[in-house]
């Protein structure tokens, strides 16, 4: 019998994703600086203090997002199979908060960091996210929970 893996098949985990973005950003910004964006709009102490408020709102969103996961005793890691499918908490409120807070977390080191690349390269750090994990756990999800996950999509948005 051919049966597919019990596992989301995203592209790429994530962090991963997030990290070669950071680090990419940070790149560009060395080998083609660019400061028209950010430092010319934003001073130093403005952009530490909405850096800092976006990085913690990433944090706390994608810690309650972990803590709802461990409760509910599954799998953090859309690598791993679901072992449950997780509606209270966060979840309640948006089906994908760390990947929320993953972008949020990304776009406050942007602006601490001044990094205008950073911020170009959040769009299709985003469209990656949205395509290559988001949509491939919701197609598993569905296939595996059936009826239930379909009634949570129909109540709770996919980001805010």
């Amino acid at each position: 019998m051919n049966q597919s893996p019990d596992i989301p098949g995203v592209i790429a985990p994530p962090p991963i994703i997030a990290l070669a973005t950071f680090l990419l950003g940070l790149v560009l910004d060395w080998i083609l600086p660019s400061f028209f964006i950010l430092r010319g709009i934003l001073g130093f102490g403005t952009r530490l203090i909405v850096g800092a408020v976006l990085i913690a709102s990433g944090a706390t969103i994608a810690g309650l997002a972990i803590r709802s996961f461990l409760r509910a005793g599954t799998n953090v890691d859309p690598w791993k199979p679901a072992v449950s499918l997780v509606t209270a908490g966060i979840f309640a409120y948006t089906r994908n908060p760390m990947y929320l807070a993953l972008i949020l977390i990304l776009a406050g080191l942007a602006i601490a960091l001044a990094s205008d690349w950073m911020v170009v390269l959040l769009v299709p750090a985003a469209l990656i996210l949205h395509f290559g994990v988001v949509k491939r756990e919701e197609r598993y999800l569905a296939a595996k929970f059936g009826e239930s996950y379909r009634d949570y999509v129909s109540k709770v948005s996919r980001y805010v």
